[in-house]
C-alpha cells in the first residue's frame, strides 16, 4: 500500500514538473515580439557602425519568429545594392557618392594605384561639406591637368591643351574609373561582419528563444525573389547574404564557454551570387514540377505560371512556386480544378483546403526526391530548395509558405540505392511560415 502512494505521490511530482516545463517553453507573443524590436534597432546601430554612419540613413529591418526554426531578420536588399550608396553619375563613367544632402559629387581616378586609397575614402566620407569641397576641388585640378601636354616645338618645351577627340580618347584610356561592383562587394563583407558582431553580442537579446533554435540575418526575402532588376546596370551578379546562429551557442560564448572564434566558426555564413548561364538540368526540372502541378495532374494545390529558379554559386538552387486551391466562381463560390468540383461555398471550400494540405506537402516532398535527381550540375554539398507560396486560406490552420531544402549528395545517394526512399525522405529538411 505505501509503495502504491509513493508510486502516485511520484507520478504527481513529475506530472507538476512537466507542466511547469510546458508553461516556461510556451512563448510570450508580446515579449517575443518586443525582444524582436529591440534587436532590429541594435542591428540597424551596428551596421551604421560599421560604415561609420549615424544619422546617414534609415534600415528597415524586419524581424520574425517562427516556431521550431527561430528568429529571421530580413535586411532590405538595397543595403547591399548599387541604389542604397550612389546615384545617377553625373558622367556616364564617374562615381557618384551621396552625401545625405542635396547636391552630389563624382570621382575619376587617374590610374590603378590610387583604387585602395579611393576605397578608404568612399569608406570614411559621410560626406561632410567641406571635405566634399575639397575633393571637388581636387579633382577639377587633377582634371584640368588631364587636359594638358608637354610638347617640343622648334628646340622648346610647350604646353598646350587637348580638346577635340584627342582628349576624349586619352580619358578613356588614361583614367581608370573605380568599379561600383567592388565597393558593392566591400559593402557586402561589411554587413557579414556587423551581422557576425550582432549575433556573439546581442543574440541573447531574444530571451524567450530555445537553445535549439536558431537566429538568421539575411538579404533575401521571404518567398519571393530577391533579385528582380537588381544592378540593372551592375557587370556583377547581385550577392545572397545569409549569417546565422544557433542560439545554444551564442549562451555557450555569453557564459564563457566558447571563445570568440568558436563562436564564429560556428556560425554558417553564405555569401554567393547569382549565376545566369543556362544549365538545361534546372530548366529541365523548373519544367517537370510545372507540369506535375498543373490542373489537369494534380490532386491537392495546383501552379498556374512556370516555376522560376535562380542558382546560386556554390550554394545551390532555389525554386520558387505559388500555389492554389480554387478559382473564382459564380456568385461568391468557388471552383476547385483538382477536385473536379464546381460552385463550392466559402465554409466547404475552405474546409478542403485544410485536408488538402497533409497530402500536398508528401506528394511535393516525393516529387523533389524522384525528379530532383534528375540534377547533374549541383555540387555534392549544395542545395536543391523549393520556396512555396501557399494558397491563401484565412484560419485554415495551413502555413503560409514552405521551405523543403535537400543536399544533393542525398539525391544522388537515393539515385544509387544507397539510401532507401523513406531514408532520403527524412532528410529533407522542411520550414513552414506562420499559419494563416
Amino acid at each position: 500500500m505505501k509503495r502504491m502512494v509513493r508510486v502516485m505521490v511520484s507520478a504527481a511530482v513529475i506530472a507538476l514538473a512537466a507542466s511547469g516545463v510546458m508553461a516556461q517553453s510556451k512563448i510570450d507573443e508580446q515579449r517575443m515580439d518586443r525582444d524582436i524590436e529591440v534587436a532590429e534597432n541594435v542591428l540597424g546601430t551596428i551596421i551604421k557602425q560599421q560604415f561609420e554612419k549615424r544619422a546617414f540613413f534609415p534600415i528597415e529591418i524586419e524581424g520574425n519568429y517562427m516556431t521550431g526554426y527561430g528568429v529571421t531578420f530580413r535586411i532590405p536588399y538595397e543595403v547591399l545594392g548599387s541604389s542604397w550608396f550612389f546615384g545617377a553619375p553625373q558622367e556616364p563613367s564617374g562615381l557618384t557618392v551621396l552625401d545625405g544632402m542635396n547636391g552630389s559629387f563624382s570621382f575619376t581616378f587617374d590610374s590603378d594605384l590610387e583604387a585602395p586609397e579611393a576605397m578608404q575614402d568612399l569608406e570614411i566620407m559621410q560626406l561632410d561639406r567641406a571635405n566634399s569641397r575639397e575633393d571637388q576641388e581636387r579633382a577639377q585640378e587633377e582634371t584640368e591637368r588631364s587636359k594638358t601636354r608637354v610638347v617640343i616645338r622648334n628646340g622648346s618645351k610647350v604646353t598646350e591643351n587637348v580638346t577635340g577627340p584627342e582628349y576624349k580618347s586619352k580619358s578613356k584610356t588614361a583614367s581608370t574609373r573605380y568599379n561600383k561592383d567592388s565597393v558593392r562587394n566591400s559593402y557586402t563583407n561589411k554587413i557579414i561582419e556587423a551581422s557576425k558582431n550582432f549575433l556573439a553580442d546581442y543574440g541573447d537579446l531574444i530571451t524567450q528563444l530555445p537553445s535549439n533554435e536558431k537566429i538568421t540575418i539575411t538579404n533575401r526575402g521571404e518567398g519571393e525573389r530577391i533579385w528582380y532588376n537588381a544592378f540593372v546596370n551592375s557587370s556583377s551578379s547581385p550577392s545572397y547574404v545569409s549569417v546565422e546562429a544557433l542560439k545554444g551557442d551564442i549562451l555557450l560564448y555569453r557564459q564563457g564557454k566558447l571563445t570568440h572564434d568558436q563562436l564564429f566558426a560556428k556560425m554558417k555564413v553564405i555569401n554567393s551570387v547569382m549565376e545566369d548561364e543556362l544549365q538545361p538540368d534546372l530548366e529541365l526540372l523548373s519544367s517537370i514540377i510545372s507540369r506535375l502541378y498543373r490542373p489537369d495532374l494534380s490532386s491537392t494545390y495546383f501552379t498556374q505560371e512556370n516555376i522560376y529558379y535562380e542558382r546560386l554559386k556554390d550554394y545551390g538552387v532555389i525554386y520558387y512556386m505559388q500555389v492554389y486551391s480554387s478559382n473564382p466562381g459564380a456568385y461568391g463560390n468557388h471552383i476547385m480544378p483538382t477536385l473536379r468540383l464546381e460552385n463550392v461555398d466559402p465554409a466547404t471550400r475552405d474546409k478542403k483546403v485544410k485536408e488538402l494540405y497533409p497530402a500536398f506537402e508528401k506528394d511535393i516532398r516525393e516529387n523533389i526526391l524522384d525528379y530532383g535527381r534528375t540534377l547533374k550540375s549541383l555540387g555534392e554539398e549544395e542545395l536543391l530548395i523549393f520556396n512555396i507560396k501557399l494558397t491563401r486560406c484565412t484560419e485554415c490552420d495551413i502555413p503560409s509558405s514552405l521551405e523543403l531544402s535537400v543536399k544533393e549528395s542525398v539525391l544522388k545517394d537515393f539515385n544509387a540505392g544507397k539510401l532507401t526512399k523513406e531514408a532520403a525522405l527524412a532528410k529533407i529538411v522542411v520550414k513552414k511560415g506562420a499559419n494563416q
